[in-house]
């Protein structure tokens, strides 16, 4: 009798973890659902066509995971040739930056320029070189990618 008492026992406590697992993994499935998507997105060419796609790129995220009513995170991470991209005076998709910026809620955008290469640039034509105001200076840009990707975000070149 007391070895039947005892099997049922733990019968039950097998049981019951099940459900508790069974309830822990209905809780992971509805997080994972209500997840921020983060997403990196280089562009290191001087390529008004590369640049386009990029920020195609990022409006077309931000459209589907606004459609799946889910939050989406976007860098756009410029650095080399692509700095061109945010320099107040070359670059050709500054009106896209700014309604991107304007437009993004409730997704997230943000454009990283590389401090070296803009140093770089400011040394070799002998100037100061000014970034369009929706952008902000990193240490590196290849660095700014690396730490992102260590975060879990997820990396895209056009």
């Amino acid at each position: 009798m007391g070895r039947l008492i005892r099997a049922a026992a733990g019968l039950l406590a097998l049981c019951g973890l099940a459900l508790a697992a069974s309830g822990a993994l209905a809780a992971g499935e509805a997080k994972s659902e209500g997840k921020t998507h983060r997403v990196a997105i280089q562009v290191d060419q001087s390529d008004p066509a590369v640049m386009n796609l990029a920020l195609n790129n990022a409006a077309n995220i931000m459209e589907y995971y606004k459609g799946k009513g889910e939050d989406v995170q976007i860098e756009v991470v410029a650095y080399g040739p692509g700095l061109n991209m945010f320099r107040d005076d070359t670059s050709p998709v500054k009106d896209r930056l700014r309604e991107m910026s304007e437009f993004a809620f409730p997704s997230q955008v943000k454009f990283s320029a590389c401090n070296n290469t803009k140093e770089g640039m400011e040394k070799r034509e002998g100037h100061p070189i000014a970034i369009v105001p929706q952008a902000s200076l990193v240490p590196s840009g290849a660095v700014r990618l690396m730490e992102l990707q260590e975060q879990g975000w997820t990396y895209l070149k056009p």
